[in-house]
């Protein structure tokens, strides 16, 4: 077939293919694999639907809608697994929450007085955002209801609509809490249990597909991470040693070594002895279980330095695993003791006033917010704070991407509109909605799980149906909601997102380059000569931190670049060309652990002249990232010796720097 004919054919069949969303959108909208959490799910129908059933009750439904408003915002910020860590979650925003509201009905009906003050408030809980999940939270809640309290009218006297919202997040963290005198310590303990899931998992996928360990590894990283964090963040609210707290920080600890060589067994190129994931396992159901009669361990011979690090590491971990009371004082704290709370607190106030990022966000927020009170204000727009409402909940630094947001809640508004109508239409004001908010409440942690748009058209039908118990418009409040939300994403899209040059000119690149700059300091002080054993253990204390810290930052890459991957082009581009750069970064990591295992357990060390070339090509590299928008091609340096323990190492750093031409 001539080349003519064949360029034909393909044209006619790219002119009949049908129009497909693009992929941002497409990724968007697919459903999130995370699992349905039921006792959520149990929780939003009590919860929402109790306050509504005790204000029937007592003739009173504005009130029981102000608490199950409260109960929503508390439903929504019940993400934490540490009961302490829910105690945060839902106390310290419910208090925010109820400033808010006190600040937005004492300029309601206010006009311009109005605007500006929830300009500052935007200002401010923008600021706050940036600091972390708990502030965040915090923020979200106090500008939330201060656009509440601002755009209706509250119950007098001016205490009763924060009285009413605090006492539905609270009764939401009552419910919480009524498992802690029985579950207590399970999540921590099922964090450290899943950590040594994911560790038998990656150890069973070691030797085998690269591309099955590496995802292998990354999921044992989060599990790291989420054991830690819940670990060591009641380790800081706890005066003293608490044994059971001593106990998890010590069987999580003997995790390291094992995560450590893991990168060494995947590097032989075969799979380990099937008895040594299956003893891993045993070990993750004894900390569930809290036993501490310790097993026999039947583990073949050892073969080689990789062999011999897991057999070493794993039988050491059996011992620690099973015993009923370490020592206190000898529980090895190598990621170091978190600071007090107060301390934090300070440091993150002092950071959030002197980041850069901080007031960036704050400033695009009060503008949009500014922006919107004062269309409001000029243009007679009907339940006009869901404009506000709707810039709040798109414009989000930790929800995802911007622009992808605002379409998906776009989409997701309509969706749940769709529901609201049948609802505001067929069900009869009364006892009738109690049912009904039940069923409709259940759907909002159940569709959270699965992404924004299916969140979003879950948590529409539910404020709607609460605004109409405040305002009494039943089917005439669809309209107005469905163009708010429009006017809302369509005032965030312009002045929170395309004003913005750091919206659509990524800085991807140079948090990819940061966490290369780390690789190379970490291949530095893997290797680093110790002159006696105090100086051994110190630098493989510090070792171990470098390590935790930029398998952290890895993740938080990769989540930022899993963000970008949802921007329209050209930043979901750019990250998708930068994509590959991640993995490798993450194996030239796995590639260092690796050989300073083999060195531990008897290779020879690499030369410093070696380890020096290594730490300039990865900083070369980092300075390549850092002055691109693509991917650039740089000359790779020789390999070096094959024999080297580093072998692993130049392979990996020279599939870095040669990933894809200038043009990519």
């Amino acid at each position: 077939m001539s080349t003519e004919r064949t360029e034909d054919i393909t044209s006619r069949r790219a002119r009949h293919r049908p129009l497909a969303p693009p992929a941002w959108l497409l990724n968007g909208l697919k459903p999130s694999a995370a699992p349905i959490p039921w006792a959520a799910v149990a929780r939003a129908a009590v919860a929402l639907s109790a306050p509504l059933a005790a204000g029937f009750a007592l003739d009173e439904p504005e009130y029981g809608a102000l608490a199950s408003m409260g109960a929503l915002s508390g439903v929504i910020g019940d993400t934490a697994d540490a009961y302490r860590m829910r105690v945060l979650n839902i106390a310290v925003p419910q208090l925010l929450g109820a400033v808010g509201v006190t600040l937005g009905t004492l300029v309601y009906g206010h006009g311009w007085l109005a605007v500006g003050v929830l300009t500052l408030i935007a200002l401010v809980s923008g600021m706050i955002s940036s600091v972390g999940t708990v502030a965040s939270v915090s923020g979200l809640l106090l500008l939330l209801n201060a656009v509440v309290g601002a755009g209706l009218p509250m119950p007098e006297p001016w205490w009763t609509a924060p009285l009413l919202l605090s006492a539905g997040g609270l009764f939401v963290l009552a419910l919480t809490l009524l498992g802690w005198p029985v579950r207590g310590r399970q999540p921590e303990r099922e964090a450290v249990a899943a950590t040594y899931r994911a560790l038998a998992d990656a150890l069973e996928a070691a030797g085998g597909p690269g591309a099955v360990y590496d995802e292998r590894r990354r999921q044992l990283t989060q599990a790291l991470n989420q054991s830690y964090d819940l670990v060591l963040g009641r380790r800081a609210r706890v005066h003293g040693r608490s044994p059971s707290l001593v106990r998890m920080l010590a069987q999580l600890n003997v995790v390291i070594p094992l995560v450590e060589a893991a990168p060494a067994a995947h590097l032989r190129g075969r799979p380990l002895p099937p008895e040594v994931p299956a003893a891993v396992r045993e070990l993750a159901a004894a900390v569930e279980e809290g036993r501490t009669a310790a097993p026999v361990l039947e583990l073949p011979d050892p073969h080689g330095p990789a062999e011999r690090a897991i057999d070493g590491a794993l039988r050491h971990a059996a011992r620690i695993v099973h015993l009923a009371e370490p020592d206190p004082y000898r529980v090895d704290d190598r990621l170091g003791r978190p600071a007090a709370l107060r301390v934090r607190a300070r440091r993150a106030v002092r950071e959030m006033v002197l980041s850069g990022a901080s007031w960036r966000y704050g400033l695009r927020l009060a503008l949009c917010i500014g922006l919107a009170q004062s269309l409001v204000s000029v243009i007679e727009v009907e339940r006009s704070y869901w404009v506000a409402l709707t810039v709040t909940f798109v414009l989000k630094p930790d929800f995802g991407s911007v622009f992808s947001r605002a379409v998906l809640r776009a989409l997701g508004t309509a969706a749940g509109l769709v529901v609201a109508a049948a609802v505001l239409a067929e069900v009869p004001r009364g006892w009738w909605t109690v049912p009904v908010m039940m069923v409709l409440a259940a759907l909002i942690p159940a569709f959270s799980a699965k992404g924004y748009a299916f969140q979003t058209a879950a948590i529409t039908p539910v404020i709607l149906l609460l605004s109409d118990l405040l305002n009494h418009q039943g089917f005439d409040l669809i309209r107005p909601r469905l163009l708010d939300s429009l006017i809302g994403c369509a005032i965030t899209l312009v002045a929170g997102y395309l004003l913005w040059p750091e919206s659509w000119h990524t800085r991807i690149g140079d948090r990819l380059a940061d966490t290369v700059d780390d690789a190379a300091r970490y291949v530095e002080r893997a290797f680093a000569p110790a002159p006696d054993q105090a100086a051994h253990a110190a630098a493989r204390t510090a070792r171990l931190q470098d390590r935790r810290r930029i398998y952290r930052d890895l993740s938080g890459v990769r989540s930022e670049f899993q963000r970008a991957l949802t921007e329209p082009p050209p930043t979901g581009e750019r990250a998708a060309a930068w994509w590959p750069l991640v993995v490798a970064v993450e194996r030239i990591v796995d590639a260092t652990t690796a050989a300073r295992v083999r060195v531990d357990h008897g290779a020879a060390a690499p030369a410093a002249s070696e380890v020096e070339s290594v730490a300039r090509q990865l900083r070369e590299l980092a300075g390549r990232v850092r002055s691109s928008t693509t991917p650039v091609r740089v000359e790779a340096e020789s390999a070096g010796d094959e024999s080297s323990v580093l072998a692993a190492v130049h392979q990996e750093l020279a599939a870095a720097r040669a990933l894809a031409g200038p043009g990519a």
